[in-house]
């Protein structure tokens, strides 16, 4: 009696251990979370006077493009906004007339809004404008970098828009040399009554915030 006592402890014994070695294995075996990547830290400068646009990630630069700002009557906006949507393809509605996505589109082919409504950063159908103050207040860029540049920011990047020169544009840009026609001191842009507050409707949007996801109101270009 005894001696069966003691194999039924002993088989207990056993089953026990091979459903710990089991749980082991089932836990070695299961996937382990993937170590989350520090998330890139993206900050878009543009320097109003050296009509330039650094796109920073992790505090190196990692592209510099050529752009087109506010020209004084009608100044881009100066101070620290983020990217509240991206829209691809988007047609453009001013004054009753519509223009389609294509070569005569007025913001080009990407419209990058920023978190001041009526602003941001696009392409242009007139590309010898980049380079100078010649815009409504918005941030032209040629088609082949404004393309590549939109798949490289994300909404919600920070934007800063930089007046006059400092530090952190000589950085980026260098001293430069002086502009033709430096722009004046940057003020916060209105539009004016000539100027009413145009529409793009996105055929195609990528967006994210509250508003209806098929337009962006745009005060200036």
């Amino acid at each position: 009696m005894k001696a069966l006592m003691l194999s039924k402890l002993a088989m207990v014994a056993v089953a026990a251990i091979v459903m710990a070695v089991q749980a082991m294995a089932q836990k070695a075996a299961k996937p382990q979370p993937a170590v989350q990547q520090n998330k890139v830290q993206r900050v878009i400068v543009v320097s109003l006077q050296d009509r330039k646009l650094a796109l920073v990630e992790n505090g190196q630069v990692k592209k510099v493009y050529s752009v087109a700002v506010g020209k004084p009557s009608t100044p881009s906006p100066v101070g620290s906004f983020t990217i509240a949507r991206r829209v691809a393809n988007p047609t453009y509605h001013h004054n009753g007339k519509t223009v389609l996505p294509g070569t005569g589109n007025p913001v080009g082919t990407r419209w990058m809004g920023l978190s001041i409504p009526g602003y941001g950063i696009h392409g242009t159908n007139e590309p010898n404008s980049i380079g100078k103050p010649v815009s409504h207040g918005c941030i032209r860029m040629a088609r082949k970098d404004l393309e590549e540049f939109y798949e490289l920011v994300s909404v919600g990047d920070e934007v800063e828009l930089v007046g006059k020169r400092n530090e952190e544009t000589v950085q980026l840009f260098g001293d430069g040399e002086k502009p033709a026609a430096p722009a004046e001191p940057v003020l916060m842009a209105m539009a004016t009554p000539a100027e009413a507050p145009a529409v793009v409707t996105a055929q195609a949007p990528d967006v994210a915030d509250t508003q209806q996801a098929n337009q962006v109101m745009i005060a200036a270009r």
